[in-house]
């Protein structure tokens, strides 16, 4: 019963934390911290990270500082030590956000914290600042009733792919080095749905250029026998799927399943914004296709414009394919796969050239450990439901390295970002519950933690 009664207690002080905890968001959000020099100055970036490290050192963290990254990305990192014996805990954040991405899409100012239908909306809300709002909201809960040791870490530049911070801890391996490192940079299944994220697909992207004129010629002259560059890159990659639209690149297994929660295909439908009427593709559920399977994706194609075009043969076609694989899944072996599909697919001996763009690994959380348990634990409590898991499709390779250098410590994927929240597009918003309810359940987490 006492536990209970303190719980309590330390819930109505969460409660009480959140005019506080808006104000740090309306700072935070007002703070244009795109970390692309070509779009925000860099002054900003790092007005922003001085913002991350006063608000740690009032929250209970003395010992912040700046720090630059190996991509010239400005982060912030503190320490505080507990009590002789104690675990050490790494609470992890980003502080850059993605660009506006069409401001006159935006039905409120994109850097103005903005209330409409219970929800706070602005660049960054969620994604991450939420989640850094989530971290000093609880920090400031507990106060001095911090019964492990502490280390936090904001970075700078995770929107830009940069890999400053993987870069660092590299580099650095004892700055961060913890016995559970809580990620504050997902989300729950569904707002009040408390949730673990417990794997990380991996990608691979690459750039296929196909070439067969020296230039584009008539169609009318020279169409039929002349080989056509974009009929081409068309065929390579319709060959990337069968026709239920399920992935089937040569050599990687399409048959996984997903054992944790279950993705309703209308709520998906809804999440995902699919047209009435069109169909979910792939054989499997979509909590299998999501993080269970590779899925491989086609984003963009460099061709004659619908509008201009020209009756010619096209010379010149290019795409660029993302794949998307599951944490058991080597990029370098996935890569390897695709090119080795896309060259098999290549017809008319057409001159081909594939471009490795970028790779990352999965991640898969254990699940077995101490630190696991009592994040569960404090999640079902804060929420008064059991907490889930799921997995994301996004990737996160800091994760990746965290688990290669710190092999003995638990990472716990947690977050403010549910679906609602639209992060990386327009009108990106928070549900102010979700701050409350996270920020309580990592305020009993640490407070509970024990290393066994």
């Amino acid at each position: 019963m006492a536990q209970i009664r303190h719980s309590d207690a330390l819930r109505e002080r969460v409660r009480g934390l959140m005019g506080r905890a808006r104000e740090d968001l309306a700072a935070m959000v007002a703070i244009p911290s795109v970390a692309d020099p070509r779009q925000v100055p860099p002054e900003r970036c790092v007005e922003m990270a001085e913002w991350v490290r006063a608000a740690f050192e009032e929250a209970g963290v003395p010992d912040c500082r700046l720090l630059e990254t190996p991509d010239g990305a400005t982060a912030v990192l503190g320490e505080r030590p507990g009590p002789p014996g104690s675990p050490t805990v790494l609470l992890y954040g980003h502080h850059d956000v993605q660009p506006p991405l069409g401001e006159d899409q935006w039905r409120s100012p994109v850097w103005e914290l903005t209330e409409r239908d219970g929800r706070w909306f602005g660049r960054g809300a969620a994604d991450s600042k939420g989640n850094l709002a989530m971290h000093l909201t609880a920090l400031r809960a507990l106060g001095d009733e911090l019964p492990v040791g502490l280390k936090v870490i904001s970075e700078g530049a995770e929107e830009q792919g940069t890999g400053g911070l993987e870069a660092f801890v590299a580099e650095h391996p004892e700055a961060l080095r913890a016995d559970a490192i809580v990620v504050g940079d997902t989300g729950n299944f569904a707002v009040g749905m408390p949730t673990l994220t417990t794997s990380l697909r991996g990608l691979v992207n690459v750039v296929v250029r196909v070439r067969t004129l020296a230039s584009d010629v008539h169609s009318g002259m020279y169409g039929g026998p002349a080989p056509d560059a974009l009929a081409a890159v068309i065929a390579m990659l319709a060959t990337l799927r069968d026709e239920h639209g399920t992935t089937t690149i040569r050599g990687l297994d399409a048959s996984g399943t997903w054992d944790g929660v279950a993705y309703e295909p209308e709520r998906f439908r809804a999440d995902a914004t699919v047209l009435e009427g069109v169909d979910l593709i792939g054989a499997g559920t979509p909590a299998d296709l999501l993080w269970a399977r590779p899925v491989v994706t086609v984003l963009g194609i460099d061709a004659p414009p619908v509008v201009g075009s020209a009756a010619a043969v096209p010379a010149q076609a290019a795409a660029r394919v993302s794949l998307r694989i599951p944490p058991e899944v080597a990029p370098a072996d996935a890569e390897r796969l695709l090119v080795e599909h896309l060259r098999a697919a290549a017809p008319w001996h057409v001159r081909l050239e594939v471009e490795s763009e970028a790779a990352a690994g999965g991640f898969r959380a254990s699940t077995g450990g101490p630190a696991f348990a009592a994040m569960s634990e404090a999640l079902g409590e804060a929420y008064g439901r059991p907490a889930t898991t799921m997995g994301q499709g996004a990737a996160i390779p800091l994760c990746a390295v965290l688990q290669e250098v710190y092999p003995e410590a638990e990472i716990l994927l947690i977050g403010v970002e549910e679906p609602r929240c639209l992060i990386h597009a327009p009108n990106e918003s928070v549900d102010p519950g979700e701050i409350e309810h996270l920020a309580l359940a990592e305020a009993l987490f640490l407070r509970r933690y024990r290393r066994v």
